[in-house]
């Protein structure tokens, strides 16, 4: 019998280029846009007052915008950093070219940007991941450079 485990990519299996299509989808609920504005302590009205989002340019709440990006730097950990990772050491450029709406369905894509053997780290190295989310209509909500310590594999790694 063999026991299989998910896990993200060894920085010797990223190769830069490589796109990885994350599923499943997520889609934003009004919970979740107050919960996580709340807990942020982020009061902005246009995401947790119905009537003053009514009256912007938008017409509706939107979620807030950390939240989008979190949810898609985490629809990517299976796929690429899931135990593989020793540390995110931060993000690059970030947008987000539309806004998301609560009911938004969130699908999100990486690819591999760049990589370099970590010089004060044996068998780690930098690895730059580009995070990017398309909502149900297919446009582009956001769009994030990443960088991550990764393990490189051994043979009981694999």
């Amino acid at each position: 019998m063999t026991i299989h485990r998910r896990r993200g990519k060894f920085y010797d299996e990223m190769i830069i280029g490589d796109i990885f299509k994350h599923s499943p989808g997520r889609t934003i609920t009004e919970t979740d846009n107050v919960l996580f504005t709340t807990l942020t302590m982020n009061s902005q009205s246009l995401h947790l007052d119905a009537e003053f989002a009514a009256k912007s340019e938008f017409g509706q709440r939107l979620v807030n915008s950390l939240m989008t990006l979190a949810i898609v730097a985490g629809l990517s950990v299976g796929d690429t950093t899931e135990g593989t990772t020793v540390a995110n050491l931060g993000f690059g450029e970030i947008k987000f070219p539309h806004p998301v709406f609560i009911g938004d369905t969130l699908y999100a894509e990486t690819e591999i940007i760049s990589k370099r053997p970590s010089k004060s780290r044996p068998n780690q190295g930098i690895v730059v991941l580009e995070h990017r989310a398309l909502n149900q209509k297919g446009e582009n909500v956001c769009c994030a450079q990443r960088s991550a310590l990764v393990r490189f594999s051994t043979d009981k790694d694999l």
